[in-house]
């Protein structure tokens, strides 16, 4: 018996110290997977930011486009005299017209940001003419089209209509060719229709041709096209997002 109690001792002095082993890795364990949680939380933590500050920086470039754009085509269209203001607002050229380019500027800013995420979100990304160059020409067309719905002297509504849809098809072929961005395109152009639509109704402002179809025909082609055109500033405005997030 005296023989024993030592081997005993000695089994139960090695079974704490592989206890207190098993317990220290486990320790070091937990401490290694808090670490690497805490890591991945700041990470994403930062990741989020940075797009977040992204989708910011994108839409105020789209609004600034949208403002822009709305500018100069409204004054094109006073030149050729096709929208009239009513006196009590018209005070000056580009008071008349104040809330014009940030409301455009806002709808520029929504379907420009809609554009990539639909395109993710169908799992089609679109890579056709990405480049900015082909944004600019894109750009210039649509504002040929403006001017051709201003310049064009056709009588019949009928043919103005289908001339400018033409016109429009033709840039979304050119320049975009996408099932999201016709349909975009539509149903920009649809609400975009309605809503000028409501404030003629309510006095905002009139048109100057006696005939209201004729102002009316054309509308849905320019707002179709100008939906197409900064569909595809926002697409390359998103992708050198994400290439700027894939370098960092």
């Amino acid at each position: 018996l005296q023989c024993q109690m030592p081997r005993l001792e000695d089994h139960c002095s090695c079974t704490s110290k592989h206890l207190s082993g098993a317990k220290w890795f486990v320790y070091k364990a937990e401490e290694m997977m808090s670490l690497i949680t805490s890591m991945l939380s700041q990470a994403y933590g930062s990741l989020h930011d940075v797009r977040t500050a992204n989708l910011i920086r994108r839409g105020l470039v789209l609004f600034t486009v949208g403002a822009i754009l709305a500018l100069v085509l409204n004054l094109l269209q006073i030149q050729r005299n096709v929208t009239l203001f009513p006196e009590e607002v018209m005070t000056t050229l580009f008071s008349s017209a104040w809330w014009i380019p940030p409301c455009c500027g806002t709808g520029a800013a929504v379907v420009g940001l809609l554009y990539p995420c639909l395109d993710s979100h169908l799992g089609e990304p679109h890579k056709f003419k990405r480049e900015w160059a082909s944004v600019m020409r894109c750009i210039a067309v649509f504002v040929g089209i403006n001017h051709a719905s201003v310049k064009l002297d056709i009588d019949n509504t009928v043919q103005l209509s289908l001339t400018l849809a033409a016109l429009s098809l033709g840039l979304w072929w050119t320049f975009d060719r996408s099932r999201s961005g016709f349909g975009l395109g539509i149903t920009t152009a649809f609400l975009a229709t309605v809503i000028s639509q409501v404030l003629v109704y309510n006095g905002v402002y009139q048109y100057t041709s006696p005939d209201f179809l004729y102002v009316r025909s054309w509308l849905p082609c320019i707002f179709f096209s100008g939906g197409v055109t900064v569909g595809n500033i926002g697409r390359q405005l998103a992708m050198g997002g994400v290439e700027k997030l894939h370098n960092d």
